[in-house]
Order: structure tokens, then sequence, then C-alpha cells
């Protein structure tokens, strides 16, 4: 199988921060929490607070995002899936990911990839576990599929390389260029 990190990969730009400005334009009420985007970013950045509980801060806006918005989202932007991955797309395909699961869920389904992702509740945004990070992603993937090989990866990331190092082969994706890990 093939395994595919999703924001800045086979998906051009972050989907979370897309999905965030188009919930701003949509549900007016999300402005309501900007002061809390603000906080969470200081955050995150001055690694005050661990990353999970800094984007639970951020993830505030969810509580004013009614549940059909990510089904409405990727009918506007599933289009923008690089080519490239289309092009190579296999039945078991499997995308791992920080972005949270109910955000990428209806894209899994009309492109037809497995998933898995960050397990944010969407009415609230709080976690259910850690974000799928790091060495997060290894873990999460092998709690999934075992010992299942894994053919090839890419991702836009160098903090993917523990889930790097499980494949036979990886690329790292820099806007339209892939190169060999």
């Amino acid at each position: 199988m093939n395994v595919y990190d999703f924001d800045k990969t086979i998906y051009p730009v972050d989907s979370t921060a897309q999905f965030y400005r188009w919930c701003l334009r949509r549900y007016p009420a999300c402005r309501r929490t900007l002061g809390w985007t603000v906080w969470a970013f200081f955050c995150m950045g001055t690694r005050l607070k661990p990353k999970t509980r800094c984007k639970e801060i951020f993830y505030r806006f969810l509580r004013h995002v009614p549940p059909e918005a990510p089904e409405l989202f990727w009918r506007e932007h599933i289009g923008d899936i690089r080519p490239w991955y289309l092009a190579q797309r296999r039945d078991d395909d499997v995308v791992i990911s920080a972005s949270p699961e109910f955000l990428l869920a209806p894209a899994a389904r009309a492109i037809g990839f497995a998933l898995i992702a960050s397990r944010v509740e969407q009415a609230t945004g709080l976690y259910d576990g850690e974000n799928c990070h790091g060495a997060e992603k290894p873990r999460r993937f092998r709690a999934v599929y075992g010992d299942a090989a894994v053919d090839g990866f890419w991702s836009d990331s160098r903090s993917d390389a523990p889930m790097a190092a499980l494949a036979a082969h990886a690329c790292l994706v820099t806007g339209t260029r892939i190169e060999e890990w």
C-alpha cells in the first residue's frame, strides 16, 4: 500500500486553515472566536501549551459551524486535489494527517482512500487522543494496519520522518516538485 500525508502533499494548502477561512465567510458567528484564534497561535508559536491543546483552543470556532459544513466545503474544493496523486492513486491508498478526521472524511469518501487523522469532536473541537503528527503517525498506522508493508510514502514535511522510515520508498513533496526523501 501507499501512504500519503494530506495537507501540502496531495492537497496544495493546509485544509484546516482553508476550512477556517471558509467558515469565517459563511458563518459569521465564528468571528466571535477570533481572540481565541490569536491566543492559540501565540501559545503554539511560543510553545506555551502542548500542540494538541493549542489546536483545541483554535477549534473553538467549530461551535458555530453546522455539521454539514465539511461536506459543503469539499463540494467546492475537491477539484484541488493534486493531479499527480490522482494519476497514481490506488484502491489501497491510506492518507494519514494531522488535520481533523471529520474534515477530511468527505474527501476520503469522494476520492476513495482510507483515512487516519486527528480525532477531533466536530461540535466542540476537543481531541480524543493526540494530534496525529510526527511520531504519532506511525503509532496510529500500526494500530490500524499492524505490520502491513508500506510500499511508498509521500509528505511535504520532514516531521513525518518516523512515518517515512516505515516505507520501502519515501518522497518529499515541495509544491509540485517530488524528490526522494
